[in-house]
């Protein structure tokens, strides 16, 4: 009788043991994209935002990956915030959204074919795909924006109409969402733009819920 609880509970462990991983390769997965110059506030609003989602149970089966657009991982954004990413866009891996940031030199990124095949192939496969500031040319490189309205940092809006004629470059608004693709300034309203996607993720209550807990709704009285 003993070996048999023994067994039965040696059974259950593994069971719970394979159901864990199970749940953890099921999981949906955020990529937010880095490379040296990255504006900050592009990258780490989102995981501000997402991160804090993550904790929650309705959001529980997301998880935040940080992908560096080279070999090498770690990063130093424009502002000197030195980050170290999960992957690099070399590593398999299947994304549920896929966010692109901006630098303020961008013709590098933009000759990148890599990158640019990266942000193709990925577009084509995810649910929702979104960019803040001038990450918005990175998207019109890959094509993802043609036919679409879209928006990049305020003042840019007539270089990313000059640069890809196919957009409907939609000026002097701060995110423009056209079906599975949100566009933003950037900025601090990269937040803005997360929390639009969050609520189409999941609701606008939780998103409004998300909002009160990192205190964001606060900027509401606060001009």
């Amino acid at each position: 009788m003993e070996n048999i609880v023994r067994i039965s509970i040696k059974l259950m462990l593994t069971l719970t043991l394979l159901m864990g991983s199970v749940a953890n390769a099921a999981q949906s997965k955020i990529g937010i994209l880095v490379f040296d110059g990255v504006l900050t506030s592009d990258v780490t609003a989102p995981i501000e935002v997402f991160g804090a989602a993550t904790k929650k149970s309705w959001f529980s089966s997301y998880e935040v990956v940080v992908i560096s657009t080279t070999k090498n991982k770690e990063v130093v954004s424009e502002e000197g915030l030195r980050i170290v990413a999960d992957k690099t866009i070399y590593d398999p891996i299947d994304l549920d959204v896929l966010i692109v940031p901006s630098a303020y030199e961008m013709k590098p990124l933009l000759t990148n074919k890599d990158l640019i095949n990266y942000i193709g192939n990925r577009s084509q496969s995810a649910s929702w795909v979104a960019s803040n500031c001038s990450g918005a040319f990175l998207l019109g490189e890959a094509g993802v924006l043609n036919g679409k309205k879209a928006t990049t940092w305020a003042g840019g809006e007539s270089d990313l109409l000059k640069n890809y004629p196919e957009i409907d470059v939609q000026f002097d608004q701060n995110v423009v969402i056209d079906k599975n693709v949100i566009t933003s300034n950037g900025g601090p309203i990269s937040y803005q733009a997360a929390f639009a996607l969050l609520a189409r993720l999941s609701s606008e209550k939780f998103a409004a819920e998300i909002s009160q807990l990192i205190q964001f709704d606060r900027l509401k009285s606060a001009f």
